[in-house]
């Protein structure tokens, strides 16, 4: 039966004896995140179908799965986003329900609603829900009964440019023009004067419809020394919704994560809290079910602002899996089939503190340029507290066609410190050649003393941050050579048997060369 919660929006409550139980799931997405899902749906006792493309024929993702179903050639738009495709797939194997990790399907409303009228499950919001968080101006509307802070700007989107000017200048310089679809810092432009407005202008507009097919864009102001605190959150369809906390997002480059933690470093018990509670408040805005992310700014005197809400399972989600003990994936599958959530805002505690870093296959000595290759060497790290999320092994290729994330790694520890120097650890034990990855830079980041003391924000690249600060790890061919050399020395500096033990030391361990030797 529904029942009504919120204006304009219904709650779906199944009799316990209807509630669906989930047998086969298709994952719509590759690499990483297509293997964290269904890994989770294993431990379950879910079977599991792949899709992949010409590129990912020998990918991990493909030969974990029960099934596997070629969609289609290289590009995504020939394959992965081919919704009619997919769903006939869905119809041939079987299956009860599609999981669209992030990225690709997993914000389209369409293609949430085309799942739904095919009699599938979607393992996530409603298209609802989706379409409403999908418009940013939509999704303030949404929030506005709740007393939610946002930043100050325009509550449409823009028509008159001559108003437009006077609203800028009442809000005061420097002002913010935003794409109200989209995110990643696309349509996005900084206008520090009224004198450039009108040229930021023109920019934003063209690239939000390049980049979305939507021109529309609004101002708000423009906040300094900004850092960007996101809140998970979970919701059942029975109208329970709760928040796991945060997570700190700052190092960004072209305003893209490359650095996730949680906790953050900054907030206090009592913002904490606040911000949970708005978090929870704009999920009960659209009526929401399922994971989902809602994303603050927060400024120098820790004032937050709302931005967005990002409709599904986020990059980052393995840091608040750390902390909170909760499988984020696996309360997805249990929201999608109806269940009630079992977890309670009070039993959830922040536990340790967990640090995460996107290994990208770009240089970060070349303004952070994707690059493209073979992965010759890949050894991951492994030990107390370290998780590799990844997608690849030796010998494969990076596909120019797709994201370039080889990997998150993700460490966690009783401190923030201790977080910071298992990263440190598990960096260093990273092999990876073939390609430049952003491993070095990560490496500066966790040495950096505004990382290590909390004191930064989303401008930390622009401002300490130059390719010459990098430290560059050796190459496998330098590996090798080394370790030859440290053998052939050890051969010939063996000291000749007296009976007496002889104790060597070092101020550098030789881990590296021992194990390649």
């Amino acid at each position: 039966m529904l029942r009504q919660l919120q204006p304009g929006y219904l709650f779906l409550t199944l009799p316990s004896s209807t509630v669906p139980t989930i047998q086969k799931i298709l994952v719509a997405n590759r690499g990483e995140i297509a293997l964290r899902i269904m890994r989770t749906a294993r431990e379950m006792g879910i079977k599991t179908v792949a899709i992949y493309s010409e590129a990912d024929r020998n990918a991990l993702h493909v030969r974990y799965a029960d099934e596997a179903v070629y969609v289609g050639p290289a590009p995504s738009s020939e394959s992965y986003l081919k919704t009619d495709v997919i769903i006939d797939v869905c119809k041939r194997l079987n299956v009860d329900a599609i999981h669209p990790g992030y990225g690709f399907l997993s914000e389209n409303a369409g293609f949430a609603r085309s799942v739904r009228e095919a009699g599938l499950i979607f393992i996530g919001p409603s298209p609802e829900s989706i379409e409403v968080m999908g418009s940013k101006l939509a999704a303030k509307a949404a929030v506005a009964n709740y007393n939610i802070p946002m930043v100050p700007g325009t509550p449409s989107a823009i028509t008159d440019r001559a108003e437009a000017k006077v609203i800028s200048a009442k809000i005061g310089y420097p002002i913010l023009i935003k794409a109200s679809a989209g995110g990643g810092g696309k349509g996005m432009r900084v206008v520090e004067n009224e004198a450039d407005f009108d040229e930021q202008m023109d920019r934003a507009v063209s690239e939000a419809i390049s980049a979305f097919g939507d021109g529309s864009v609004f101002i708000e102001k423009y906040v300094t020394s900004p850092r960007h605190v996101e809140i998970q959150v979970l919701g059942d369809q029975h109208g329970n919704i709760i928040h796991l906390f945060e997570r700190e997002c700052s190092v960004q480059r072209r305003h893209q994560k490359v650095v996730e933690e949680a906790p953050s470093a900054i907030l206090t018990p009592e913002i904490r809290d606040a911000m949970g509670r708005a978090a929870v408040d704009v999920a009960r805005a659209c009526g929401y079910y399922g994971a989902g992310t809602v994303e603050f700014i927060v400024n120098d005197t820790l004032d937050f602002y709302f931005l967005e809400m990002n409709t599904r399972l986020q990059v980052e989600h393995p840091v608040t899996e750390q902390i909170t003990g909760v499988d984020l994936v696996k309360q997805m599958i249990y929201i999608a089939e109806g269940k009630p959530l079992t977890i309670r805002q009070e039993d959830l505690q922040i536990k340790g503190h967990a640090v995460e870093v996107r290994v990208y296959a770009e240089d970060p000595a070349n303004n952070f340029l994707p690059d493209v290759g073979t992965l010759d060497t890949y050894i991951r790290p492994q030990g107390n507290g370290v998780r590799v999320d990844d997608g690849f092994e030796q010998g494969m290729a990076i596909p120019i066609y797709y994201d370039p994330m080889i990997a998150k790694l993700i460490t966690y520890g009783d401190t923030r410190d201790e977080a910071i120097q298992k990263m440190i650890r598990a960096i260093d034990e990273y092999q990876i050649s073939g390609v430049q990855t952003t491993l070095p830079f990560c490496r500066f980041v966790m040495e950096h003393d505004a990382f290590r003391s909390g004191q930064f924000d989303t401008g930390f690249v622009s401002k300490y941050f130059t390719p010459d600060k990098l430290t560059p790890a050796p190459d496998a061919t330098e590996q090798q050579l080394a370790a030859v050399l440290a053998a052939w020395l050890m051969e010939t500096n063996k000291p000749k048997s007296t009976g007496a033990a002889v104790t060597t030391t070092s101020a550098k361990s030789k881990w590296k060369a021992n194990r390649l030797a």
